[in-house]
Parts: structure tokens; C-alpha cells; sequence
């Protein structure tokens, strides 16, 4: 386990990052295991992933819970639609070379970078009479802060069923697919996409990490999970607190940036 040690701080940084913007962090930890295990399975890369975006989600919907950024209405549907599609993703990584699931990955990572830095940040708004499609929601922050919008809830099930078999499948939590499509397509604002996308990616992780469980694959990552995880733990919360202080357009284009040295890098690897 000693050996292992170093990994602490490694899923502080990923963990604090990773609540930030929501993403639940499996999106650079995934490529990180990718380069520092070269030999590893993909069904084992995702199974230690999925386990600590588990923790990072966990502990930062904690945060955001005593913050009251959580839409719970909208969060519960879109968690309850993920568990289908991440059982099924679960499953499915066995059946993927590793050198196919490099390219995906790394691919997926450039498009989200592209799509995020094309498409401006959305000004907090709702249709002034929403049609019988969309549920008109407000959330009042503990501070006092109040936030309405509408969304369409039946496009946000429908989103919620792929993103859970897409993040599943590839071990990132799929904040880095959710949270730009809670902002862009179904208007919430920022800083409750990025806390009500921890809620749901906690739901999606832990059923995720419970079919490698009893696959027997996750047996092969346990010490590194539990480093990584001890790490994430701690840096969530360091994230959610700075979430309140950044920008939300900073968080999405900070994400934007990210995701494209990623997918750079995992190409040129593969």
C-alpha cells in the first residue's frame, strides 16, 4: 500500500479540480491511468475511476448540499435515468482494445473541447409563459441567492440514459458531458448545473463500480482506489468551496482547455 501513497495528493488535485467544474474528475484521472499503466485493461482503468469519481462526487455533493445548490427534483430524475445505461457501460469496457478505447477517449475529449469553446456561456434566463414541456424551477442558495430557469425534463432523462452508458463505459463520471448540456441545452445556471451534475454523478458512479464489484474486476485496482479516493475526498471540498469564488464562464472554458490537452495527448499515445 505504501507504494501507492503518492497517489493522495494526485486525487486531491483531481478531486478539488474536478468538483469545480462538476465533472466529478474522471475525466483527467482516466487519461492519467491511461498513460501511467500502459499494460492495464481498460475494464480495470474504469472500474478505479468510476470507484473515485464515487468519492469526489460524494464528498462534493456534501458541499454543495450545505451550500443548497442541489436542484433535487431535476437531480433525482436525471440519477435515476443513469443507472440503466451505466450498468449496461459497465459491462460493455470488457469487450473494448485498449488501443480503440485511447482513440475514443482522446477523440471525446477534443469534441467537448470544441463544442465548449464555440458555443458562449448562456446569461441565466427562463421563458417568460413556458409551454406544458417545461418545469419552471427556482433554487434559493443558502445564502440567499435565487436562481430560476425552466428546463424540458424529458430531454434531460433522455440526455441522462447516455450519459450514463457513455460515462460508465469510459470511467469519466460524464460531468464533462452533463454539466455543458445542463448549461447549454437546459438552461440552468453554472453553478447549480455543476452541483446538481455531482448529485446525479454519485448515483451514476456507484452503480457503475458495483457491476465491476461483482465482475471481479475492481479486486485489480483496490489500493490504488483507495489512495486516489483518501485524495478526492479532501479536494472536493476545497473545490466546492472555490466554486462560489470563480467565474462560471472561467469554470466552462477552464474545462474546454483541459479537456483538449487531454485528448491531444491521448491520441499522440495511442
Amino acid at each position: 500500500m505504501l507504494q501507492y501513497l503518492w497517489l493522495v495528493p494526485v486525487g486531491a488535485c483531481i478531486g478539488a479540480y474536478g468538483t469545480l467544474i462538476g465533472a466529478g474528475g474522471g475525466f483527467v484521472l482516466v487519461p492519467f491511468l491511461l498513460l501511467l499503466y500502459p499494460a492495464e485493461s481498460p475494464a480495470v482503468i474504469t472500474s478505479i475511476s468510476l470507484a473515485v469519481v464515487f468519492f469526489n462526487a460524494f464528498s462534493g455533493s456534501l458541499a454543495y448540499a450545505r451550500h443548497g445548490r442541489i436542484d433535487y427534483q431535476a437531480g433525482g430524475q436525471f440519477a435515476v435515468a443513469t443507472i440503466p445505461g451505466a450498468i449496461l457501460g459497465a459491462l460493455s469496457t470488457a469487450y473494448l482494445p485498449r488501443h480503440v478505447f485511447d482513440i475514443v477517449m482522446g477523440v471525446l475529449m477534443i469534441l467537448g473541447a470544441g463544442v465548449l469553446l464555440w458555443r458562449p456561456l448562456r446569461e441565466e434566463s427562463c421563458p417568460a409563459a413556458p409551454d406544458a414541456r417545461y418545469t419552471l424551477h427556482t433554487v434559493v442558495e443558502r445564502d440567499g441567492s435565487a436562481h430560476t430557469f425552466s428546463y424540458n425534463a424529458k430531454t434531460g432523462i433522455w440526455l441522462s440514459v447516455g450519459v450514463g452508458y457513455l460515462s460508465s463505459l469510459l470511467g469519466i463520471g460524464g460531468g464533462i458531458i452533463h454539466v455543458p448540456a445542463l448549461v447549454h441545452l437546459l438552461n440552468f445556471p453554472v453553478h447549480i448545473a455543476t452541483a446538481t451534475s455531482h448529485f446525479v454523478l454519485a448515483i451514476m458512479a456507484v452503480t457503475g463500480t458495483t457491476v465491476h464489484i461483482v465482475t471481479g474486476t475492481f479486486a485489480h485496482g483496490v489500493r490504488r482506489t483507495i489512495a486516489l479516493s483518501v485524495g478526492v475526498f479532501v479536494g472536493a471540498q476545497v473545490g466546492a468551496w472555490a466554486s462560489h469564488r470563480v467565474h462560471g464562464e472561467w469554470i466552462l472554458r477552464g474545462l474546454a482547455i483541459a479537456l483538449g490537452l487531454v485528448g491531444v495527448r491521448l491520441l499522440l499515445a495511442a
